[in-house]
């Protein structure tokens, strides 16, 4: 019985996804993007779904940073093997949104493995315009990928708001990103839904700056369990790496060897 049951989660998940519409891993081929890591490949049963729409949001707003960089890194494995006639990614920000994160910097995308020559900026005034522009988008099949950065935890997006994103997604076979600056507790028909926190990197070979590298919580997983990962992000490769930080070292001013003493 323990045996079969992982086959047995697997055909209801099926029978369920065949039911709602969405996708199989075995009709998405190798469209399906892996991440690199392969704890998480294997609970996203091989990678990130096309023609789906996947959430990410900061753990805290100082990790709004990290959460940007992450969206990027996602839609960068999409637009390094981009499919023919879709090359091009689109950011949507409200106005309020590119006041609280700032707009997209084109020199560090270039080089974070996002072209900016493949990237569309567009503002909106109001989430409700974001909403539309994002939905019209995931719809058109011009596209490699659709971001759409709301302010707060974009309430709007809710249940209603997303299913619509969703089935956008799944009939333009487009990848759609919603990227919330908090957490929202709304339900969503997101695939998944991440929350993102920056980590600290080991340095290169030269004692400088090492990869980017992000604690990663997938909170909501429609094809399996949920999960926590530290990883880096390699851009000459576009794709992510398990991040193992090596155990300080002793401090050089205490003793290794200081006897223990017994306290009261």
């Amino acid at each position: 019985m323990t045996a079969g049951k992982p086959a047995t989660l697997r055909r209801l998940r099926q029978e369920v996804a065949r039911i709602e519409g969405v996708p199989t891993a075995l009709e998405t081929g190798d469209r399906v993007r892996p991440l690199g890591v392969a704890a998480i490949d294997a609970v996203l049963q091989g990678g990130l779904m096309p023609a789906a729409l996947h959430e990410i949001a900061p753990q805290r707003m100082p990790d709004l940073g990290a959460a940007c960089g992450f969206a990027a890194a996602m839609v960068a494995l999409f637009a390094a093997r981009p499919e023919p006639g879709r090359r091009e990614v689109l950011w949507v920000q409200t106005d309020f949104a590119a006041l609280e994160s700032g707009r997209p910097y084109g020199p560090g995308y270039d080089l974070f493995g996002l072209p900016t020559r493949r990237l569309l900026l567009l503002s909106v005034p109001r989430p409700v315009d974001l909403l539309w522009a994002m939905e019209e988008a995931l719809r058109s099949r011009a596209l490699a990928a659709v971001i759409g950065e709301l302010p707060q935890d974009g309430a709007i997006a809710d249940l209603t708001a997303t299913r619509r994103l969703t089935l956008a997604a799944r009939e333009g076979d487009s990848l759609g990103l919603l990227l919330r600056h908090q957490p929202s507790p709304l339900t969503s028909s997101a695939e998944t839904r991440w929350q993102v926190a920056a980590a600290p990197s080991r340095p290169d070979r030269f004692g400088g700056l090492g990869r980017t590298a992000f604690a990663l919580s997938l909170t909501k997983n429609r094809r399996g369990p949920t999960g926590r990962w530290r990883v880096a992000w390699d851009h000459h490769e576009c794709a992510f790496s398990t991040l193992s930080l090596g155990v300080v070292a002793a401090a050089v001013d205490r003793p290794d060897r200081t006897p223990l003493v017994r306290a009261g």
